[in-house]
């Protein structure tokens, strides 16, 4: 299910991945395939790329997921980090999912109202989980400006003075009951970002720049999510 999933976006990205490459010129590693890899990599906490190619070389799941014949011969590991490398900087990551910023004071609540203008609706009203960070006036103003409720936890931070630190989050929104569900599941979050620095990899990082940053980070992120929606369609 999860295979089927992957091809079908991948079908949406053909156009892309046509613009990327020459018509001329030796062949370069099919795009599909190395997007496929870089999930195998996730899913089962392989280290490297030279790793990879070793599985890739013996295990005929890999070869299956990914779409190679069972006698083909396996891409040398350089020559994938470096296709790798150009396809990610390319931003088709970008296409797949999600954002990375740099780690400042206020990156995650930019961050998020990046996100939240990239997807919401005009007019569509929703709402927003966060926990304290994210318990800032001008934060949330800013969902209010945009129509989204602010289901985020209070920061009741007392000063040496005695003095509770002010919010906005008040009554209107912590009276009803829609407010504490988000504040019990909005933990998960967290184990999506636990999953990506354990099983897959990410505590810590073998690439420099944002860009190349961002996109390991993405794949981790589509990872996890491809591993979850199999259950939930099934459910659903």
């Amino acid at each position: 299910m999860i295979r089927g999933l992957v091809e079908e976006v991948l079908g949406q990205l053909s156009g892309r991945f046509a613009e990327l490459y020459s018509g001329t010129g030796r062949p370069s590693i099919p795009p599909e395939q190395m997007l496929k890899a870089t999930l195998l990599q996730a899913f089962f906490s392989i280290r490297s790329e030279r790793q990879l190619m070793e599985q890739m070389d013996y295990n005929l799941l890999f070869r299956w997921f990914v779409g190679l014949d069972m006698d083909a011969r396996v891409w040398d590991a350089s020559t994938f980090s470096k296709n790798r490398d150009r396809l990610l900087e390319a931003d088709v990551a970008r296409e797949f999912l999600t954002t990375l910023t740099h780690a400042t004071v206020t990156a995650e609540r930019d961050a998020a109202l990046t996100m939240i203008d990239r997807t919401c609706k005009p007019g569509r009203r929703v709402t927003l989980a966060g926990d304290k960070l994210f318990d800032a006036s001008s934060f949330v103003t800013a969902l209010r400006t945009r129509k989204v409720t602010p289901h985020i936890a209070v920061n009741g931070t007392v000063s040496k003075l005695g003095k509770v630190r002010k919010t906005l989050i008040d009554k209107r929104t912590t009276r009803h009951e829609g407010y504490a569900v988000s504040l019990r599941v909005r933990k998960r979050i967290e184990e999506a970002f636990g999953w990506a620095k354990t099983i897959g990899g990410m505590a810590k990082l073998k690439v420099r720049g944002l860009a190349r940053a961002e996109a390991a980070f993405t794949f981790r992120l589509i990872a996890y999510n491809l591993i979850r929606l199999p259950k939930l369609l099934e459910a659903g």
